[in-house]
């Protein structure tokens, strides 16, 4: 079967993360059996040779932009990086771009790659995401874009933006499971050792990025209890019961090492697992808030304007993916 084509763009100053992150994904999905696809990786540079990354790390870019044809690729990568500003300023460089989007089957940027895909035109109208540190400027630049970098990705149509570095690896995994379905994206995450496959819903803020992590071991079961089933009543006495300790000195360690008090740790975790069903099928609000432990709709109502700022309800229209074909 003919392999499928990714193009990898990037130019001096890109983050080396937002490439190498998504390539692994793909060249991993391309070993996931006999008779799949696979992909063709191929990485294009406006000169071919070494490009330097803005850690440093120099990687080499087998094509230029004036000996790799536009035309024949399925999947645009653009990397994001310190030089994207520069990038989109290269006439050249934005005129490929914009040549091999126009044919593609789908077209992506990581991190703020998104801003070289902006300079091209291609994304007037669309939703898109990057780094949240790049919002204002997002914003000021191309007020034709609908700009909200509050999920890790966003899909419109066959447009693909993603939050920053390893956001792209998420990004990456949607892109294979939506060619080859939840298997085998499921299987290269497991591969790759990557903690779940996040929804492009979830936000660039969670709990994990939020918080402090666990030091020792009674406060690391009483975390993975609760993101085990985030639905369980976890009152101070059954996390104190998990951790060994007394409730009392549960809620001392506990906001000692995550910074956190064990509720609100507990709230947020509910409010994220929320926000996944939400956006992950049409399962009525009351059903989620009685299934994610916070008990009516009213109560996850109050908890979604605390953690989010919106209802459920307009969280739900506003995070659930645009499926269909541009």
């Amino acid at each position: 079967m003919q392999q499928r084509r990714v193009v990898f763009v990037i130019f001096e100053g890109f983050q080396s993360l937002d490439l190498s992150g998504p390539f692994e994904v793909f060249q991993q999905a391309g070993r996931s059996g006999p008779g799949r696809p696979g992909y063709d990786c191929r990485i294009v540079a406006p000169v071919a040779g070494p490009v330097r990354s803005n850690s440093g790390l120099r990687v080499h870019a087998d094509h230029g932009i004036a000996d790799l044809a536009p035309a024949g690729i399925d999947t645009l990568v653009v990397a994001g990086g310190d030089g994207v500003d520069h990038a989109a300023k290269d006439p050249a460089l934005v005129g490929w771009v914009a040549e091999a989007a126009a044919t593609a089957r789908r077209v992506t940027s990581v991190c703020s790659g998104v801003f070289l895909l902006a300079a091209t035109g291609l994304l007037a109208g669309r939703r898109v995401t990057s780094h949240w540190s790049r919002d204002g400027q997002l914003r000021r630049e191309h007020p034709e874009l609908t700009v909200d970098t509050l999920p890790i990705f966003v899909r419109d149509g066959r447009v693909w933006t993603s939050a920053g570095v390893t956001a792209g690896m998420d990004l990456a995994l949607a892109l294979v499971e939506d060619d080859l379905g939840r298997e085998v994206a499921h299987a290269v995450a497991q591969r790759l050792v990557l903690f779940l496959r996040r929804p492009g819903s979830q936000a660039q803020f969670s709990v994990p990025l939020w918080s402090e992590q666990p030091a020792t071991d009674p406060i690391r079961a009483v975390v993975a209890a609760v993101h085990a089933d985030p639905g369980s009543p976890h009152t101070l006495a059954d996390l104190a019961a998990h951790a060994g300790l007394s409730p009392r000195h549960l809620q001392r360690r506990f906001t000692a090492e995550l910074g956190v008090g064990p509720a609100e740790y507990v709230e947020r975790v509910r409010v994220e697992s929320a926000q996944q069903a939400l956006t992950g099928g049409d399962e009525p609000v009351t059903a989620i808030a009685r299934r994610c432990g916070l008990g009516s709709s009213e109560s996850l109502r109050r908890a979604f304007h605390r953690h989010c700022g919106v209802t459920p309800t307009d969280y739900r229209n506003r995070f659930r993916s645009t499926e269909e074909p541009a």
